[in-house]
């Protein structure tokens, strides 16, 4: 009974998400990585879980010229959890730095590198920390802080995310290794996330679509200026931090594009706050037209530049503060070498975060009127029609 209420009352809800389910499944069947096959190789290295069991040797001490960062090596025995040496007790050594490796106690657990070679014989290594319990916790402290102080709206939240996250890992990154035109593929798969999340939040009613029409030409908007941005300042996605390995993957024959890297960046990071705001905006016309049925589509529109304008301010410090945070350890180092003012402002490093700042703020600040017109003129529209 509950459920076919539910179907009355949210009909073009459910047909939207089936249609989306639908487009997901073809989606991750169209990028889904091609299988290798081939023979084993006759040596090679594995990835397994496994758990201290002993400490045989420990040299590791603070280095109080690494800011207290742990330096030594460790010798210990572990049994692997997992894999074809599942159940066997290892020795292995855990070489430990200032910038790599932490510290084992008896009872932690690990990763560990076991690599076997032609002649049969294997040893192990110590990879990291296994990260994976605590990494349970935190994401269970923040699902259940979601859900206790969002109550049915976080957990709708919590569903988009992970929409979101399955759309990302199973067909924008497969899609482009596969060779899919970077840029495109990236604003489809964004213009996708946006429906479904507010399809999901809002259901299908007018004020979620025109919130959707808002992010889409919001996001379009930050695509735009990125690219103009990038033309301006001779700079793509060749030029982004970490960008190397996947030259690398590509001159190997991997059809992964490089170039749009930079401003599918920009896509993805506007889409979060330009979905904020759009949404924002529809939610808050829509209240105003309820408590004044009245107002006519400039007054309606005029509300909504109103509301916006208060929201411009604190989103564009988030984007803008979101990407310095990141880049902080670089600037930090850029600060201490002392680069000319000529030196710093021409570097490709500042270029990147300007563009990729800046970009996203303008998608931002243009899906604000575009909401508020789509918003305005739906909603004068209705008043019309009544």
């Amino acid at each position: 009974m509950f459920m076919k209420k539910w179907f009355s009352n949210n009909k073009n809800t459910f047909i939207l998400l089936l249609v989306c389910a639908v487009i997901f499944a073809i989606g991750c069947v169209l990028a889904a990585p091609e299988k290798q096959e081939g023979p084993k190789p006759s040596e090679y290295s594995e990835y397994e879980r496994a758990k201290v069991t002993q400490i045989l040797a420990d040299n590791t001490e603070r280095d109080e010229a690494s800011d207290g960062g742990w330096r030594g090596e460790q010798l210990m025995l572990v049994e692997v959890l997992t894999g074809q040496y599942s159940g066997k007790t290892l020795q292995v050594s855990n070489f430990v730095g200032p910038l790599y490796g932490v510290p084992l106690n008896e009872g932690d657990g690990a990763v560990i590198v076991i690599s076997t070679y032609s002649d049969g014989s294997f040893v192990g290594t110590v990879y990291e920390f296994d990260r994976i319990v605590p990494l349970v916790i935190v994401a269970a402290v923040f699902l259940c802080a979601a859900i206790i102080v969002g109550g049915k709206t976080g957990a709708k939240s919590l569903l988009g995310l992970l929409v979101t996250l399955a759309s990302l890992f199973f067909i924008l990154i497969p899609g482009l290794m596969k060779g899919a035109p970077t840029l495109p593929t990236v604003f489809a798969v964004s213009a996708f996330i946006a429906t479904v999340s507010l399809a999901i939040l809002g259901g299908v009613h007018k004020k979620t679509v025109c919130a959707m029409l808002g992010t889409v030409s919001g996001t379009a908007f930050a695509m735009i200026f990125g690219l103009i941005s990038q033309w301006l300042l001779r700079i793509d996605g060749l030029r982004v931090p970490d960008v190397e390995p996947l030259l690398q993957l590509r001159q190997t024959g991997t059809p992964l594009g490089l170039t749009g890297l930079l401003v599918g960046g920009v896509i993805i990071s506007a889409l979060g706050a330009v979905m904020d705001v759009t949404m924002g905006i529809s939610s808050a016309l829509f209240e105003v037209s309820a408590a004044n049925p009245e107002l006519g589509r400039k007054e309606l529109f005029r509300s909504g530049m109103n509301i916006g304008r208060d929201m411009v301010g604190t989103m564009t410090n988030t984007l803008i503060l979101a990407f310095l945070g990141s880049s902080f350890v670089l600037i930090l180092y850029l600060y201490s070498i002392g680069l000319s003012s000529h030196q710093l402002i021409s570097s490709a490093y500042l270029s990147i975060e300007v563009i990729s700042g800046i970009s996203s703020s303008i998608g931002v600040i243009l899906s604000i009127p575009i909401t508020a017109f789509i918003t305005a003129f739906a909603l004068s529209k209705k008043a019309k029609n009544a």
